[in-house]
């Protein structure tokens, strides 16, 4: 069958009609006539492959990974950049104008940063031998030398890796975002310990601290910040600090009192922009993340921030003469106890950092009764996925 593909999707895929249902087309291109095989097809909607492609895109690369096809880690790395970035914004748009009825003008062009080496932050498994990526919905570990996301660096610790694997179960990577500082945190069984130890700044081995520390000192602007194996810190080196500038335009334009920073991690958005409020309070529920708080607030010498280890749903009820809040929550976006109290906390701004617009136009259609979104702006914090972050401005009506 041949079709022609209208657009793509929000997780990349071409899409198009076949007998009148929506058809989604792994691999294929807008504007590409392909020839294609049906895989999987259900009352609404149906699956397909390419087979052939009879008239190409002009934003059709050859993907630069050798384990494109079976990783599944990246999904965009068969068209442009430019593409990509431009289906991002799309998918922002549409997503805000189905379900927060948000004009698409509010969404701003995308900022990013490199298509590659960005990542401060990688996980390997192991299996028989073998380490590297879970193949696309499955268990079965697809063996790498090296991965196009992640630093030289980092790319020789694998190499490494690879050579001293008896029975490597997992291994956590992470670099510092100027590429020089490495941490390794490493379970399983090795043939030779020393090769890492002679490469890594920190290595965890089986849970034995086998280095002087066990966290890495990261900079974003001119802020430094402890980073232990087990903490949340954003992955993308270079794009994380446009992201951060951002919310801190808000709040140096708005100069807040007393600033609510929910679901904080290791305080680095509340200690990013500490020096244009009076006041911030953090909220986590995972104690290391406070832990390592309280480490930066000391690291960078910050007096007006406080931290809370506990579930931002249990607190949110307590909190009273709040300028601003910033919200920085997981995929699964805010829970309805939360939505609630940040009208009833009612601050004048709400700043809205989501990794997933999905979740974030949901909570946005629920919000925009008592609040005014003033702009949504996209971020690629993950180039070559599908994958696109958000910030939001909201200011009280």
């Amino acid at each position: 069958m041949i079709v022609t593909i209208e657009k793509l999707d929000h997780f990349g895929r071409g899409l198009c009609k076949v007998n009148d249902k929506v058809c989604f087309v792994e691999g294929a291109l807008p504007g590409e006539e392909v020839e294609i095989d049906i895989i999987k097809e259900n009352k609404n909607f149906i699956e397909a492959k390419v087979l052939t492609i009879i008239n190409e895109s002009e934003h059709r690369i050859t993907p630069k990974c050798p384990y494109y096809d079976a990783c599944g880690g990246c999904t965009h790395q068969h068209m442009t950049y430019e593409l990509e970035n431009e289906s991002k914004v799309n998918k922002v748009k549409e997503l805000m104008e189905r379900f927060a009825h948000i004009s698409p003008d509010l969404v701003k062009d995308m900022v990013s940063g490199t298509e590659y080496n960005y990542r401060n932050k990688i996980i390997l498994h192991g299996l028989n031998g073998k380490i590297g990526f879970y193949e696309e919905k499955t268990h079965s570990v697809i063996p790498i030398k090296k991965c196009l996301l992640v630093s030289p660096k980092m790319n020789n610790i694998i190499k490494i890796l690879n050579k001293i694997n008896v029975q490597i179960l997992e291994v956590l990577i992470r670099c510092s975002n100027d590429g020089e500082m490495t941490l390794v945190e490493l379970e399983g069984k090795v043939s030779d310990i020393k090769p890492l130890q002679d490469v890594c700044d920190i290595l965890i081995y089986n849970g034995m601290i086998m280095s002087e520390h066990d966290e890495l000192i990261s900079k974003i602007g001119d802020k430094d910040f402890f980073i232990s194996y087990s903490s949340f810190f954003q992955v993308n080196r270079k794009v994380t600090k446009k992201l951060y500038d951002r919310v801190l335009k808000e709040v140096k334009k708005k100069k807040p009192n007393k600033v609510l920073d929910l679901y904080c991690g290791a305080g680095t958005i509340g200690i990013y922009v500490s020096d244009y409020a009076k006041e911030i309070i953090g909220v986590d529920n995972n104690g290391s993340n406070i832990v390592d708080a309280n480490k930066n607030k000391e690291l960078n010498h910050v007096e007006n921030i406080s931290f809370i280890c506990d579930k931002v749903e249990n607190k949110i009820d307590s909190f009273t003469d709040i300028d601003m809040i910033i919200v920085d929550p997981p995929r699964s976006g805010l829970d309805t106890k939360t939505k609630e109290y940040l009208t009833k906390i009612n601050p004048e701004t709400i700043v809205y950092v989501s990794c997933d617009p999905v979740t974030l136009a949901r909570d946005l259609g629920e919000l925009n009764n008592n609040y005014e979104i003033k702009s949504v702006e996209p971020f690629n914090m993950f180039p070559r996925s599908s994958h696109v972050e958000c910030v939001c401005i909201l200011e009280r009506i």
